[in-house]
């Protein structure tokens, strides 16, 4: 991906109706195994995210975080909970 299209992508992700830009002012740290992946957990912990969807094995380690907790769902896992959630209200 370009810088160009990355920008583009990133100003209609801003501009959408479900999306709040939260800046993060803490450093948790609670990813050691790649540290790059702390601002996506920073982030989720300031803004009170129910969660936090990924494949990413690196994102484990929270699971046996008990403080900050930051939920964590794989894809499979999310996409059943929209399931069960969109079976609820029918």
């Amino acid at each position: 991906m370009s810088v160009s299209v990355a920008r583009l992508m990133t100003a209609a992700i801003l501009r959408a109706n479900n999306v709040r830009r939260v800046d993060a002012q803490f450093r948790f740290g609670l990813i050691s195994a790649d540290p790059d992946d702390n601002k996506f957990v920073d982030c989720a912990i300031v803004a009170n995210a129910e969660c936090i969807v990924t494949n990413d094995a690196h994102f484990d380690v929270l699971k046996s975080i008990s403080f900050p907790e930051v939920c964590v769902r794989d894809i499979d896992e999310f996409l059943a909970s929209l399931d069960a959630k969109r079976d609820r209200e029918v």
